[in-house]
C-alpha cells in the first residue's frame, strides 16, 4: 500500500477500488499533475474511472489534508502529496516544469521579516516564475 492510500485509510476513509488506483497515481507522480493529466494516467490504470470521479477524490484527499493543490499561472490547479517536509517551488515558464526546492537562507529571511513587521510566521508558500538563462 502506497503513502496517500495508508492517510485515507488512517483518516478514516472509504477506499473504493478506483479511489486507490488514484490514489497510488498522485503517489507515483514526480510531477505536480493536474486533474486532466490524473485521469489520464488513472484511466490507463483502470478505464472504468471517469474524469467526474477523479474530481471528487482529487477534492476529497485535498479537504482530508492529504494532497496540496497549487495554482502556477497556468489555469489549472496541480496536485502533489501534502508533505511535512516544507518546500517551494520554481516553475518554468517556458515548459511548465515545476522545480522543487529547499533553501536555508530564504526561509530564515522570511523568519525575520515577519518579526520585523511584528508577527510570528506559521505558515507560507514561496513560488518562483522564471525562463532558462540564456546559454
Amino acid at each position: 500500500m502506497d503513502r496517500i492510500e495508508n492517510l485515507c485509510i488512517e483518516k478514516g476513509m472509504r477506499m473504493t477500488e478506483q479511489r486507490r488506483v488514484i490514489a497510488r497515481v498522485l503517489s507515483g507522480a514526480h510531477d505536480h499533475p493536474d486533474v486532466e493529466e490524473l485521469y489520464r494516467r488513472s484511466h490507463a490504470v483502470d478505464p472504468h474511472i471517469s474524469i467526474a470521479t477523479v474530481y471528487r477524490t482529487v477534492r476529497l484527499f485535498e479537504e482530508a489534508g492529504i494532497v496540496a493543490r497549487h495554482d502556477f499561472r497556468d489555469g489549472r490547479s496541480r496536485y502533489e502529496e501534502a508533505t511535512e517536509v516544507h518546500h517551494d517551488h520554481l516553475i518554468d515558464l517556458k515548459s511548465g516544469k515545476v522545480v522543487e526546492f529547499v533553501d536555508d537562507e530564504i526561509e530564515a529571511l522570511q523568519e525575520a521579516i515577519a518579526r520585523k513587521l511584528g508577527y510570528r510566521l506559521v505558515d507560507h508558500r514561496l513560488e518562483l516564475y522564471g525562463v532558462p538563462l540564456e546559454e
